[in-house]
């Protein structure tokens, strides 16, 4: 009766597909992860086609770490909870099993029938807690689809990309891309930028609500 576990690299996988912006043709691309020297920014900002290191970008934005901190904890809480749960019940059963050869077939009937809806509480209850958790990690990476598709859609505006393509190393068609098309570097730049004046703003916020 344990809970499984919510694996996480879905996102990864799911944050490859989001950053595509609603392309669904790859291209070219070799992925080496570098910080955007000045020299590749300027070149990245002539060009029509860009590309971004999905793996990097998942490991350095820390919206999605804070995210996955947020998720890993919930789903941690929830297994210690059903575990708890599922070894009372496995105590009670075994309670029964020394105890039930003295009782009368009534009682023993009564506390079989007790048992066994004991039994489908617990199923029922890991069941809608592993959904639960589903539609909440769902939620999350909508959340971090629509703020990477945001901020990439801005930049696009401003540099004038026409199409910005994702690289993922082991999970892309992508062969060979020139580095200074590479600007991983600058939307990471941005965007936890973005997150952490939102992370001050809040933090702001909930220090004048205490005062008051």
């Amino acid at each position: 009766m344990k809970l499984s576990k919510i694996v996480l690299g879905v996102a990864a996988a799911a944050l490859v597909t989001a950053c595509n912006t609603d392309q669904k043709t790859q291209t070219t691309g070799t992925a080496t992860t570098s910080a955007a020297a000045s020299d590749s920014l300027a070149v990245a900002a002539n060009a029509d086609i860009v590309y971004i290191n999905s793996d990097s970008l998942l490991s350095k934005y820390e919206y999605f770490k804070d995210a996955r901190t947020r998720f890993q904890s919930k789903t941690e809480k929830a297994e210690k909870d059903l575990q708890a749960k599922a070894s009372a019940f496995e105590k009670e059963v075994q309670n029964y099993q020394r105890t039930g050869g003295n009782m009368s077939m009534e009682q023993r009937a009564s506390t079989e029938k007790k048992l066994a809806q004991r039994q489908q509480q617990l199923q029922q209850q890991s069941q809608t807690t592993g959904s639960q958790l589903a539609n909440e990690e769902a939620e999350e990476m909508k959340k971090i689809y629509d703020r990477v598709e945001a901020y990439l859609q801005k930049l696009s505006q401003e540099r004038g990309y026409k199409m910005v393509l994702t690289y993922s190393r082991g999970q892309s068609a992508i062969l060979y891309g020139d580095s200074t098309l590479d600007i991983t570097g600058e939307v990471l730049e941005g965007l936890n930028a973005a997150y952490g004046e939102e992370k001050e703003a809040s933090k702001t916020k909930d220090s004048a609500a205490k005062k008051k």
